[in-house]
């Protein structure tokens, strides 16, 4: 007995053509389709379906207005897929992929100098997450899906997805303006120190005072680096 995708039954030669008309009604529905077969006769399939998230739309919304490109990478049939695109407001859908093929179109994507993010939670994105330059996986997803990812996410929500990138953001931004101060702070506090002033006017930074200025600029930086703390992902209403 084979239980699986159409190109199962096509190593299993089974022969699905004269279902084809009901098989296709089926995947309109948004439904994954797994056929059951024994030898090369089929014996049927099961339909099932997921029901969205509430706040996958939501979190689609705040990927569009965080200027991300959203591409759903499946390898159910492209008539589910696009079932569930239109649901989501996804506008580019690749469907009827491989794990080999997933891996591969992430790659084709980083070639054409694009940042790509990937999350997933099966077995059949390990490879995908591991070849992304950032992998996600849901917090229920399997083993191997959350060794190769970067993040995993405690909850099965996509909300909390975009809520690590943008952490992610914030969190460069202040490293960024720590740099900008610490280089800053430095170009004129060294100067300063070594007695650039000395010759016009007979002024030294005495050394007790500069050991208090660079301990100053450390405690800057740290503090700045503690408002992090406070930091809440935005809301996006509905």
């Amino acid at each position: 007995v084979a239980i699986g995708n159409e190109p199962l039954m096509e190593q299993c030669k089974v022969d699905l053509i004269e279902y084809q008309k009901r098989i296709q009604q089926a995947a309109a529905k948004g439904v994954t389709i797994s056929f059951v077969s024994k030898g090369n006769v089929l014996l049927g399939w099961i339909e099932v379906s997921d029901a969205l998230r509430s706040t996958t739309k939501n979190a689609l919304k705040h990927a569009r207005r965080s200027n991300l490109e959203v591409i759903m990478l499946t390898g159910d049939r492209t008539e589910a897929a696009e079932q569930i695109a239109k649901e989501c407001g996804i506008d580019e859908v690749v469907a009827n992929v491989r794990p080999d093929e997933k891996a591969e179109f992430i790659a084709s994507l980083k070639d054409r100098g694009k940042h790509v993010a990937m999350i997933g939670d099966g077995i059949n994105d390990a490879a995908a997450l591991a070849v992304a330059d950032v992998g996600i996986a849901m917090g229920a997803g399997s083993d191997i899906a959350l060794e190769s990812a970067d993040i995993v996410l405690l909850r099965n929500d996509l909300m909390d997805a975009m809520s690590a990138l943008e952490l992610g953001r914030v969190t460069v931004n202040k490293i960024r303006t720590n740099l900008w101060w610490a280089f800053i702070y430095n170009i004129i506090g060294i100067p300063l120190a070594m007695g650039l002033l000395l010759p016009w006017t007979g002024w030294l930074l005495p050394p007790a005072f500069a050991a208090a200025a660079m301990s100053l600029s450390s405690i800057s930086v740290v503090a700045n680096s503690l408002t992090l703390k406070w930091w809440r992902p935005r809301q996006i209403e509905a």
